[in-house]
């Protein structure tokens, strides 16, 4: 694939993914318009988040029955600009709940999309493909804090998701005139959507799942540690910092997990396994680092930007394994892997206000550096490599080990 193909990828996910975080640096004035009291506004972001849970579970096995998932990704992202357009156009707040909520559900075509750039990427790239597409996650979810705020200064909240709305509709173009079908050959059929849906919680009995999977619910806990509460401290004394300085703390945050895309060339050697310990370690030390933010605004950054690297090593890391391990289901491997990335940092953005209030920012950094260490526990106990560092399925219903898998987990 090449890198023009990556990148207009890279973009369908980060669009994909602003819409479900571009209402938070604007809560106040949306949910003012929208008639919603201060204690109910959190819905706004909640109702795309519960969506995109929904679409992880009913939408994404679809990508392994359809006959080409380009379509698939395609039809995702219209569905998308329509939700966008009844947000920017809403009158009333179930209005713009019923909109956020279908952005949220057909969000997943993020997860198709990193399925098809699997699908048609040859073994020995797979990892590098992966690694440039899901940063479009990374930039999408810290570059809406950035983004969102000068369109609001601008125009209105309304302007943000009118703008996301044009930019799906365009992608959805591009996306079936630009990129190649993924068809599987004759005789390679995928399986009825009922049995995709089953072969879900298959997925739950099998080591290497639920190994990456549960080291990503304490990744994606430590990161929703900081990036739900970092700006609490930020806004108050000693720094008392505006809005749109505290988003420019995502800078720092996406120089860490753009400086990661190297990350998937690291998994095409080998060295997932390895790298993902690493990685690990690095996001525990950066919390050292984060602690400091009442004393020292530039340990902060750095912090920051070790978080991120190490966040986006561990996430590439874990989807190459699985593609690789798993080339007969991707996207509902894909979107299985996804569901423990959205409980992770739903726990950590939950959990970090409480403990605020509480212990103040020491306290949150203790809790952030407690979800990394209980991922690195995790690596350290199920570490033991299989075929080059993936573990092959076992024999058995749902984890057949056939000689073409055991191929693709030796190239991985």
């Amino acid at each position: 694939m090449n890198v023009w193909r990556r990148l207009l990828l890279a973009v369908v996910c980060g669009v994909a993914v602003a819409g479900i975080y571009a209402a938070q640096p604007v809560l106040g004035p949306m949910g003012h318009d929208l008639g919603l009291s201060a204690d109910r506004a959190g819905w706004i972001v909640s109702t795309g988040q519960f969506g995109y849970v929904a679409g992880l579970l009913l939408l994404v096995p679809l990508g392994d029955v359809v006959a080409d998932r380009r379509r698939l990704i395609a039809v995702h992202l219209v569905v998308t600009a329509a939700g966008m357009i009844l947000t920017a156009a809403a009158s009333a707040a179930w209005m713009a709940f019923v909109g956020l909520a279908a952005a949220g559900v057909f969000a997943v075509v993020v997860q198709i999309t990193v399925a098809y750039a699997a699908s048609i990427s040859p073994p020995a790239e797979r990892g590098r493909t992966i690694g440039v597409v899901t940063s479009g996650v990374v930039v999408g979810i810290l570059g809406a804090r950035v983004v969102t705020g000068a369109l609001a200064d601008v125009g209105s909240w309304r302007s943000i998701y009118a703008v996301l709305a044009a930019l799906s509709a365009v992608l959805a173009a591009l996306v079936l005139a630009v990129l190649p079908p993924d068809e599987r050959p004759e005789g390679h059929a995928g399986p009825g959507y009922s049995k995709a849906l089953a072969s879900v919680g298959q997925l739950f009995t099998q080591r290497l799942f639920l190994t990456r999977g549960l080291i990503t619910f304490f990744l994606f806990a430590s990161f929703g540690t900081l990036w739900s509460a970092v700006a609490l401290p930020l806004a108050h004394a000693p720094w008392h910092l505006t809005e749109s300085q505290i988003g420019l703390f995502g800078l720092a945050g996406l120089a860490g997990a753009l400086g990661a895309a190297r990350a998937g060339r690291w998994a095409d050697t080998g060295r997932a396994v390895a790298v993902s310990g690493l990685a690990l370690a690095l996001l525990i030390a950066s919390w050292a680092a984060i602690g400091q933010l009442p004393w020292a605004l530039w340990l902060l950054v750095i912090g920051i930007i070790a978080l991120d690297f190490a966040v986006q090593v561990v996430h590439v890391s874990n989807q190459h394994l699985l593609t690789c391990a798993y080339p007969d289901r991707l996207s509902t491997v894909i979107g299985g892997y996804m569901v423990f990335y959205s409980f992770g940092s739903a726990l950590g953005a939950a959990a970090t206000t409480a403990v605020y209030a509480s212990h103040g920012w020491a306290g949150s950094s203790l809790l952030g550096a407690g979800f990394a260490a209980c991922a690195l526990i995790v690596w350290a106990t199920n570490r033991r490599p299989s075929a080059g560092g993936a573990h092959i399925p076992p024999e058995g219903p749902g984890g057949v080990a056939t000689a073409h898998l055991r191929e693709q987990t030796r190239v991985c």
